[in-house]
């Protein structure tokens, strides 16, 4: 569950630390106050979207922090090399005003990207337009799935789709008028003789650049060979270093026998005797072996220039260019042999098509078992929420294959007794979608490991009896799970076990906003104002004392 939630310089919030407890808990407060904002910070430290705009004016970054307990192991931690403390994490997130973010999660750098995935499996929003998704039917679908958990049956369908468009791209890349095949075969030939002519081989640039590099330097090299035998060896006059080496050796020789030290100093000279006579012997044999020829260095030069054009128009190496004439062959022979392949190819096609269907409809088969569950779910869920008289259905319609099966799925309802099932969109009024999508919510959730569900003004378009009700519904899923609710409706905050109010000021001339917790008289004053407004009577003090002693006696027996 969500434990602590520090904010710095979030728009009017210039800190806040809100300490929330397990159970049902209400945040209330004046419309502007700041209470979307605290939803807006929770949703900025789970990696969710979030404008630099939000950043308190002056102020040079935001930063929002939230400490999570009961956290257990979670793939989405260890791909990050996180690991929660005896269940307990901390996130943290930074934004600056040059949209720098600045994201940890137990003390280690993450991305945004991956803070957001970890999110996603600590909290869920439930933000207060939610509703409007229901308007969409694409979204049904998704739903179904979701609640349905037929992850097994969708990967099938969808690696034998997958199969099928790969197979689907190739004929498509087959199809070609016969003027544009005649200009492409050309095409081909041309590349295709152009690298053969040059009869290209592998690790040749590399000798090549080696050897110009020698002939280009040939006489560097060889006066340097040169001066070096000259020292090493001597000329007919005598001298060298390695005739001295040799008489250094000889003078010593004949002290060796009589003493250690010049036995060793004897044995060193022969060495460097030996090392210098085979250097110098190395040196002739470079000097013997060094053949200049300026014709040579010419074909050098115009073989060294034709692989540089080559790879302008073909790849930067050779081997690149070699691979590149096998995929023009292949791609040549594809178009020589189309007609054959496009045969074969659309025989294998048909077979994928067999398949796909075959896995749509097992998907198809599975949304429905699980669309029979969640219609009699969601009717006892918005039984609950006093409307006993709507009917829930979810119809199914067929489509082309696609990416998410053959299914079209459409959630329907009744508003009315007597009245044929329509689509939502088609009927539901605002308050009866606050209440559909917080049963859905509701059902979702009890699949999910989620510990702690937000609920950013749910009561909207929502009143009355209907009010109580959707109150009641949420201590009753804070039982299971911490709940988090924003709200204007005195029965929503009577119910919370915990009470905030979200109040804004001035200090300095500056607008600033702060999260209170309430006792058991402030939240009476609080009831009070958000059923009568800011002159409060004995009535409405009396009014609001009674909310929370039925709130409490309820939850006694939830």
């Amino acid at each position: 569950m969500l434990q602590l939630l520090h904010i710095e310089n979030i728009a009017v919030i210039e800190e806040a630390d809100i300490t929330f407890d397990s159970g049902f808990n209400a945040l209330t407060g004046e419309t502007g106050a700041g209470k979307s904002i605290v939803i807006d910070a929770m949703g900025a430290v789970l990696g969710q979207r979030t404008s630099r705009d939000l950043i308190r004016t002056g102020a040079a970054k935001a930063f929002v922090s939230a400490v999570f307990t009961g956290v257990p192991s979670l793939a989405a931690l260890e791909e990050c090399g996180a690991e929660p403390e005896e269940g307990e994490l901390l996130l943290q997130r930074e934004v600056y005003a040059d949209g720098k973010n600045v994201c940890r999660v137990g003390g280690r750098p993450v991305t945004v990207a991956q803070l957001r995935k970890i999110g996603n499996s600590l909290l869920n929003i439930h933000g207060q337009h939610d509703g409007q998704q229901l308007l969409d039917e694409e979204q049904h679908g998704a739903y179904l799935d979701s609640f349905g958990r037929v992850d097994r049956e969708l990967a099938a369908y969808t690696a034998c789709y997958e199969a099928m468009e790969a197979t689907r791209r190739k004929l498509k890349s087959l199809q070609m008028d016969e003027a544009e095949k005649e200009r492409r075969v050309d095409s081909l030939n041309f590349q295709i003789n152009e690298l053969e002519r040059a009869e290209l081989k592998p690790g040749e640039e590399e000798a090549l650049l080696q050897r110009r590099n020698l002939l280009r330097n040939s006489e560097k090299f060889m006066s340097a060979i040169q001066g070096a035998v000259w020292n090493l060896s001597g000329g007919d006059d005598g001298g060298g270093a390695v005739p001295s080496l040799r008489e250094a050796a000889g003078a010593l020789s004949g002290a060796k026998h009589l003493d250690e030290q010049f036995s060793q100093l004897h044995e060193r000279l022969e060495s460097l005797y030996s090392e210098a006579y085979d250097v110098a012997e190395t040196l002739r044999d470079l000097e013997d072996a060094f053949d200049f020829s300026p014709q040579e260095l010419d074909e050098l030069e115009g073989r060294a220039d034709q692989l540089y054009r080559l790879k302008k128009k073909y790849g930067p190496t050779v081997e690149d260019m070699l691979a590149y004439l096998e995929q023009r062959k292949e791609e040549l022979e594809q178009i020589t042999f189309a007609a054959d392949t496009a045969a074969r190819l659309e025989k294998q096609q048909e077979k994928e098509r067999r398949q796909v269907m075959k896995a749509a409809g097992s998907l198809s088969e599975a949304r429905k078992t699980a669309a029979k569950a969640l219609e009699e779910r969601i009717q006892e869920e918005l039984r609950q929420l006093d409307m006993p008289k709507v009917r829930f259905a979810i119809c199914f319609g067929e489509k082309e294959p696609d990416a998410g099966g053959i299914d079209v799925v459409r959630f329907l309802m009744s508003a009315n007794v007597g009245e044929e099932l329509r689509p939502i969109n088609k009927v539901a009024s605002g308050g009866e979608l606050a209440r559909i999508m917080l049963a859905l919510k509701n059902v979702l959730a009890e699949n999910e490991l989620i510990g702690t569900l937000v609920f950013d003004e749910v009561d909207t378009g929502v009143s009355g009896r209907a009010a109580q009700k959707v109150a009641a519904k949420l201590a009753q899923v804070s039982r299971r799970k911490q709940v988090l609710c924003v709200t204007h409706l005195p029965q929503l905050a009577a119910m919370a076990d915990t009470h905030f109010s979200v109040e804004k000021g001035e200090s300095r001339g500056r607008t600033y906003t702060r999260v209170l917790r309430l006792d058991r008289e402030q939240r009476k004053q609080e009831l009070a104002r958000l059923t009568g407004g800011e002159h409060l009577t004995p009535a409405m003090l009396a009014g609001a004392e009674e909310l929370l002693d039925a709130a409490e006696a309820y939850k006694k027996g939830v």
